[in-house]
């Protein structure tokens, strides 16, 4: 008896080992984002303790608590004022210095690692650093304000020059990535467009304009998203430069540097509060993404070679 062996259409087997490839890091996500979010949830409807006994359960009462912290609703405004400064900058600044190294040939590659090696810099050695140079009395960088006549100036021991102090040393550090995800951007445009555009008599800011600029779209969005929300590098979700700039005081002065992921921490393993951490986490996570799903809604377009 012969027996039949159907066998799978190509196009049906590319299928099953796209579905496989993908199934890894659709775990790992679901491991590292979604099911501790989920654990965060939880925890945060009990006045946690670390023995379970004595655990008890307090429903939503630690998000209305947010409500009414003062602390909180400041490290939310300066979430919102580090955005308004850092992204714009990392994206504008990594366009520009992109689209000049993609203009040179000669020390192309010297240039890239000039300004990416800050970016694999440890973000913990960076913020010793900087903290050293933007000393108000022994900083290099006051030393030079002084040879060239100006006034030394507080930086990080001054509540309004302390956050765009922050915001600086953060976007020094991470443009490098900007600058080569848009340099990988730039390298992927067909050369027949400029061409074209050259033959039509379209001047650079044409060119850009009608050219460049929407064949960039998705490494706009890609940088956007990554400068916004990403941990770590997203400017909302600061945390090492703002523990170790000012080491003595986290978030001062007066709070003028606080992020919610250091207020969380200090709420969890300062306060031993982990309840109410849980549910800024929670909260903080929502914010993130709807932030995130919207920047690429808005600004994600198709793309026609």
């Amino acid at each position: 008896m012969k027996i039949k062996i159907k066998l799978l259409k190509l196009s049906t087997r590319k299928t099953l080992w796209a579905y496989a490839f993908l199934l890894l890091p659709l775990l790992f996500f679901l491991g590292v984002r979604i099911i501790p979010t989920l654990q965060a949830f939880q925890m945060s409807l009990y006045n946690w303790h670390v023995q379970p006994e004595q655990r008890t359960f307090v429903g939503l009462a630690n998000y209305a608590r947010m409500l009414t912290d003062t602390r909180l609703h400041q490290a939310f405004r300066n979430m919102l004022w580090y955005g308004i400064l850092g992204v714009p900058a990392q994206l504008i600044l990594g366009l520009v210095v992109g689209l000049m190294l993609h203009s040179i040939r000669k020390f192309r590659g010297f240039f890239r690692a000039v300004f990416f090696s800050p970016y694999v810099a440890p973000a913990v050695a960076v913020a010793w650093v900087w903290s050293l140079l933007l000393s108000p009395h022994l900083g290099i960088v006051n030393q030079v304000l002084y040879y060239l006549g100006f006034e030394p100036q507080p930086f990080m021991t001054s509540p309004s020059q302390a956050l765009p102090t922050v915001t600086s040393v953060v976007v020094w550090q991470f443009l490098g990535f900007h600058v080569l995800l848009f340099l990988a951007g730039l390298e992927s445009i067909p050369r027949d467009y400029y061409e074209a555009a050259q033959i039509d008599g379209a001047n650079r800011w044409q060119t850009f304009r009608y050219i460049t600029l929407p064949l960039l779209n998705p490494t706009i969005v890609v940088s956007l998203v990554m400068a916004t929300a990403a941990p770590s590098t997203g400017m909302l979700q600061l945390f090492t430069h703002v523990m170790n700039l000012k080491f003595d005081d986290p978030g001062g002065p007066l709070g003028s540097t606080l992020t919610v992921v250091l207020y969380t921490y200090q709420r969890a393993f300062q306060a031993y509060d982990m309840g109410y951490a849980a549910a800024i986490v929670v909260v903080l996570f929502v914010i993130l993404l709807i932030i995130s799903l919207l920047q690429i809604r808005l600004t994600s377009r198709e793309v026609e070679y």
